[in-house]
């Protein structure tokens, strides 16, 4: 099968299914492929454009298709499913967090931010608001999918970790994790109920615009 750029970005997602983000190198990836690492660099000269290959590929995955909201739908509901949709597609790999916000220039995510930002100026939001907008929603999206991707704590770092200590010095903290997380409650609903705030706020300060 010939090598191109296509081939090589599929093998790279994949490569970052099995192994994570700090296993994509060009020698795991030219192993994968038959090929040296050299031959890499005609398609994708450096790590830092393979990389942002990567985030495009993830994104496109969920976002391959687009389009504003209906005229009736507010977009304060468009853009929480907007949120959604990123989340989801940054889950969907390991490290997929970790990539998007490593990657430089993703077309995808600029596609992403464009939409938005017209979408929200359309609805007679002024720009320089807009842009904030999506760029807090952007930003807590990853942010939080970061957070949810990062390595837990190993039971051998665990094993002189003082609960009670802790929770004597913050009991705040451990009552609201404590109360947050009763039964049936997720992290699911931690990012929705976060994204709730940074919309509504966003849409106070709009004056709640159409």
């Amino acid at each position: 099968m010939a090598l191109d750029r296509q081939r090589i970005v599929t093998e790279a997602v994949a490569l970052l299914d099995a192994e994570g983000l700090d296993g994509v190198t060009t020698r795991k990836l030219a192993a994968r492929l038959g090929v040296q690492s050299p031959t890499l660099y005609w398609h994708l000269p450096n790590k830092a454009a393979l990389v942002t290959a990567i985030a495009d590929a993830i994104l496109d995955r969920e976002f391959g298709d687009m389009s504003p909201p209906e005229p009736d739908q507010p977009w304060q509901d468009w853009l929480r499913q907007l949120a959604g949709r990123l989340r989801r597609a940054l889950l969907a790999h390991p490290d997929g967090a970790r990539v998007v916000s490593a990657s430089q220039l993703s077309a995808t995510m600029a596609a992403i931010s464009e939409l938005a930002m017209s979408t929200l100026v359309t609805r007679g939001i002024p720009l320089r608001h807009a842009r904030v907008i999506v760029l807090t929603v952007e930003r807590f999206t990853v942010g939080h999918v970061l957070e949810e991707q990062a390595p837990r704590p190993n039971p051998e770092g665990l094993k002189d970790f003082d609960m009670a200590a802790f929770t004597r010095r913050h009991p705040t903290v451990v009552a609201a994790i404590t109360d947050y997380f009763g039964p049936g409650r997720t992290v699911d609903d931690l990012f929705h109920d976060c994204l709730e705030v940074v919309i509504a706020g966003a849409a106070a300060k709009a004056g709640a615009t159409g």
